[in-house]
């Protein structure tokens, strides 16, 4: 079974799609995740992802989406700041040379190396939120 890395993992949604796409997934996040199906390791995402990488035949990464978000404007212009973490991932993950796919905010998609929107909708879920994924 090839084996998958879900990075930023949270409780593990994007995990379970993986896993019933046939592969064995290890979870990562910093903070703790109780409910996490599979395999979680918790660590700084990127710091495992540099040390790690050569494990896993597949990445996944879903880096904080807040810097680019519209949701967090206000808190933004209230001077709170949320760390950038899309170009450090999206770099070592090119460097790695291993598949990958990363997602993130419509405000990310500039950054994004030919990305395409995805919405729940469109997969007759109740999430109507979109999305922009770039793999290579």
């Amino acid at each position: 079974m090839k084996k998958c890395l879900d990075l930023f993992s949270k409780a593990g949604g994007t995990s379970m799609g993986y896993y019933r796409a046939g592969f064995d997934v290890t979870g990562v996040d910093i903070q703790p995740q109780k409910h996490f199906p599979f395999k979680f390791i918790q660590a700084d995402a990127i710091e495992y992802l540099e040390a790690h990488w050569q494990e896993y035949d597949f990445i996944a990464a879903s880096p904080p989406c807040h810097f680019y978000s519209t949701g967090t404007q206000h808190r933004k212009n209230a001077g709170i700041i949320y760390p950038d973490l899309l170009p450090d991932t999206q770099k070592i993950l090119i460097q790695t040379g291993k598949p990958y796919v990363l997602e993130n905010v419509p405000g990310a998609k500039d950054l994004m190396i030919n990305p395409i929107m995805l919405c729940g909708g469109m997969f007759d879920l109740d999430v109507m939120r979109h999305r922009f994924f770039e793999s290579n």
